[in-house]
């Protein structure tokens, strides 16, 4: 019960709740159409996931600023790596969520003659970045992972387990080894880190929907609504249990 009370407080976990239902009625009107439904079932829930996303633009009003405190905090990191992708991806947020704002103005009539068009692609743009430096970030800790993990086994080898020492075998027979041994530790790895693998989870549906939106990764309204439903429900997911949220 206090989970779902400190849930229902953030305007974060909103949002996230009107992204569910906006996604999951982009899902719902692709397979209706597939299976023939009628033309004005079909507005209804055009219009619906319209309201939803308007509703959206309307919690993300001050967004920016977040992101930009977020980035003042990141640019402190000691490791050069992550602190480049955590800030410039909160850069990239800020700019992101300032164009969005833009964008609701026009779409609620406070700005009659915007061109939404051109404020949604600008928007679509610095979302990519982000969530490109976001993959670049989630990357980078698995790699880091990996060779803790690696040193490790090979700090244990002097009881007996030679398993870090080259073995005698055909060049293709150590190549297969190696992509089978790095694959295991890659699923060891992200199965002892679950808030790493949320985030990468996460991320990796997200980035289908600008790469979709601006024309460089065409995939349908079908496979972006249910990319947008997942991620939706991991973002949830961290809101509702803040230790899966990756930390810096």
């Amino acid at each position: 019960m206090d989970s779902w009370v400190r849930f229902s407080a953030q305007s974060q976990a909103k949002e996230r709740v009107f992204r569910a239902a906006q996604y999951a009625c982009t899902l719902l009107g692709y397979t209706l159409q597939k299976n023939g439904a009628s033309p004005d079932f079909l507005a209804q829930i055009k219009q619906l996931e319209a309201h939803m996303s308007l509703g959206r633009k309307l919690f993300r009003l001050g967004n920016s600023a977040d992101a930009l405190e977020a980035a003042k905090r990141a640019i402190h990191l000691s490791d050069m790596v992550l602190r480049f992708c955590i800030t410039v991806g909160h850069l990239n947020r800020a700019m992101y969520f300032a164009c969005d704002n833009i964008l609701w103005a026009g779409k609620s009539g406070l700005v009659p003659h915007m061109d939404q068009e051109k404020w949604s692609q600008r928007s679509f743009r610095y979302y990519l970045f982000a969530l490109i430096l976001n993959l670049s970030r989630d990357a980078y800790e698995i790699r880091l992972l990996m060779e803790r993990e690696v040193n490790g086994k090979c700090q244990k080898g002097a009881s007996g387990d030679n398993s870090c020492a080259p073995r005698e075998e055909g060049k293709l027979q150590q190549v297969a080894l190696r992509l089978k041994l790095q694959l295991r530790l890659l699923v060891h790895v992200l199965r002892s880190n679950p808030p790493l693998l949320l985030d990468l989870a996460k991320n990796a549906c997200d980035v289908f929907i600008p790469l979709d939106r601006l024309g460089l990764y065409k995939t349908g309204p079908g496979f972006v609504g249910l990319c947008g439903l997942t991620s939706s429900v991991l973002s949830i997911l961290t809101i509702v249990h803040p230790w899966l949220k990756l930390k810096p």
